[in-house]
């Protein structure tokens, strides 16, 4: 029986196990299947950014690289109709930019303004890909060391075990939706991390405080009390960031955009982990008031003039 004015989350733990389990599924079969759309920044070759005086006629464009011996071109608009983005995957000639805009302008009466050309080598892409998991490992290396010497290793795993659910779920997204994937969007799941283990540490220190001071109630129901004192607090939250990135989202331009969108993927996901994930790895790992007891050192209530 759940304590008074508490919410019994821990009640649709089963629940959130099921939902949890499905969207792992699908995120570590989209992964296996189709893996990750990898930006520029991992697989290297050469972008080029334009803008053109008037709409620019995508269909033209391709068929003149294709005249001019670049098949694999991928030509879309970026941000507006006149804003054009052309990506040749896997190339190793670093002039391939000017040549491009060469091309282009060949095709077109009337001027061509070059934003910005950028050429990454694929020994450089592979490079990134290879820092980018060593990181994301590192990272959660360094965050079960530090749960455990800061509360406790049950603490730890089911922190580790929230993040890893946190990140495989929105790699999963962005393998799903085919959406790409590069540095940006890496550092977004770095930050991810971030957000979501603060939001765990603030529940993690209240269920440890309740087990403490709590003399009577069930494991699950201290978890419960514990919160909903801190939904407050992680709702206000996740609400203010969501604020902030939704606006990056929808004016933050083409650039920031797989950024933006990585981090409201992550802290929905963070959010339901810090509170259905975390808390219920707990249960699971039988945490009990033993785990958190203080310990007592002989002879203290000695040097306290104690008897």
């Amino acid at each position: 029986m759940a304590l008074d004015n508490t919410l019994n989350f821990m009640g649709y733990r089963k629940i959130a196990q099921i939902a949890s389990a499905i969207l792992l599924v699908i995120s570590i079969a989209s992964l296996s299947t189709n893996g990750l759309k990898l930006g520029l920044d991992f697989t290297g070759g050469t972008l080029v950014e334009v803008a053109y005086d008037k709409t620019a006629d995508l269909g033209s464009i391709r068929s003149a690289l294709d005249t001019a011996g670049y098949n694999n071109a991928l030509v879309i608009n970026f941000g507006s109709d006149q804003d054009v983005l052309v990506r040749l995957p896997q190339s190793n000639n670093s002039q391939l930019g000017d040549e491009l805009l060469a091309v282009l302008k060949q095709g077109h009466e009337g001027d061509i303004d070059l934003h910005r050309i950028e050429y990454v080598g694929p020994q450089v892409g592979e490079e990134l890909r290879e820092q980018g998991g060593l990181g994301l490992l590192a990272a959660l290396i360094s965050v079960m060391i530090y749960v455990t010497f800061r509360f406790q290793f049950k603490f730890s795993i089911g922190a580790v075990v929230a993040l890893a659910h946190d990140v495989i779920i929105v790699l999963g997204f962005f393998s799903l939706l085919r959406l790409d994937f590069d540095l940006t969007v890496l550092a977004a799941i770095l930050a991810v991390i971030g957000y979501s283990l603060n939001d765990t540490i603030v529940v993690s220190d209240r269920i440890r405080e309740n087990f403490r001071i709590v003399r009577k109630g069930q494991p699950e129901d201290i978890i419960n009390r514990s919160l909903t004192q801190t939904l407050g607090r992680t709702l206000m939250t996740s609400i203010t960031t969501l604020l902030v990135l939704s606006s990056l989202f929808v004016f933050g331009g083409e650039i920031i955009h797989g950024f933006a969108t990585a981090l409201i993927v992550g802290v929905f996901i963070g959010t339901y982990s810090s509170i259905f994930v975390a808390a219920n790895m707990l249960l699971a790992l039988n945490l009990s008031k033993e785990d958190l007891a203080i310990p007592v050192i002989e002879g203290a209530d000695h040097e306290d003039g104690m008897p």
